[in-house]
């Protein structure tokens, strides 16, 4: 079955989101949300989550589910705000529990803070399935790029999150904590053994050399032009360039905001005694 595929493309954290829908009837999943929020002045809005509530009340949609591929790095998750102003349940993969209790201790965050899942309302194990209307949803364990990592697979259509990029911008990095370069290869060569014909949905775009942005294509496609992985690049090979590659690069602008925000299925910190909810800077410590 082919579901329906809305791309919302966030140009600020160059984040692509996306609403899945049934192809005849009403439910519907988003993936990889954004809140929007300003480094510099520490504001959150909420412009990029309210154009996909739009879409949906437009459209005459029933959330379902709000997934998210991973804790992400480069932007706020609007999970939190979605479920409040649409329903649905928050989703993610059930090893999002490695990456709350390192985080918990880069951030010292309460001691009550726990490092369960809970605050999400599915944590999905590899191979799950589960319905979204008349569509079947399964979940595929793809980490490396971080221990959480998995992709979400409707019909035709796979959303891989940050496991792959479009294949003239090759794959993730691996040196957040917990990421493995050879894990990343065996994951991606596990998206590479769906059917040829497969939709890949990336979560991100940077319009490399000046081209349009795009984020959809095909397994065929990868498996051919991948200019990490494609042409049966070896393990060995692999492992070389994604280390060597990710030595030289910085950290991303929105790490250190977004993952304690993530790790809380997209809710801010509670407020404190004067009303305002704050977020931790950790020092030297990554």
């Amino acid at each position: 079955m082919t579901p329906n595929v809305t791309a919302f493309f966030h140009e600020g954290t160059n984040t692509v989101s996306y609403v899945v829908a049934e192809a005849s009837g009403q439910s519907c999943a988003i993936i990889d949300s954004v809140l929007d929020y300003d480094p510099k002045s520490g504001r959150t809005q909420t412009s990029a989550a309210d154009e996909m509530i739009a879409h949906v009340r437009r459209e005459g949609l029933k959330v379902e589910w709000i997934l998210e591929t991973h804790a992400h790095a480069d932007h706020l998750s609007a999970g939190s705000y979605l479920k409040s102003e649409l329903g649905g349940r928050i989703g993610i993969g059930t090893n999002i529990v490695a990456v709350q209790s390192v985080f918990k201790d880069i951030y010292h965050l309460e001691a009550e803070f726990p490092v369960d899942g809970s605050q999400f309302d599915e944590l999905f194990v590899d191979n799950a399935r589960f319905t979204l209307g008349a569509l079947e949803g399964k979940v595929l364990w793809t980490p490396g790029h971080t221990p959480a990592c998995i992709t979400y697979l409707f019909g035709d259509a796979a959303f891989v999150g940050d496991t792959l990029f479009m294949p003239d911008f090759g794959t993730a990095r691996v040196d957040f904590p917990g990421g493995d370069a050879s894990v990343l290869y065996d994951s991606i060569h596990r998206i590479l053994a769906l059917p040829d014909a497969t939709r890949l949905f990336m979560c991100h775009d940077y319009g490399p050399n000046g081209r349009d942005y795009a984020w959809e294509t095909t397994v065929a496609a990868q498996k051919a032009e991948n200019i990490h992985v494609g042409a049966n690049r070896s393990r060995e090979e692999f492992i070389g360039f994604r280390t060597e590659r990710d030595s030289c690069l910085s950290m991303p602008e929105l790490l250190l905001p977004s993952i304690q925000v993530n790790i809380r299925a997209g809710a801010l910190p509670d407020e404190e005694s004067n009303g305002i909810s704050y977020l931790k800077i950790p020092l030297n410590a990554l």
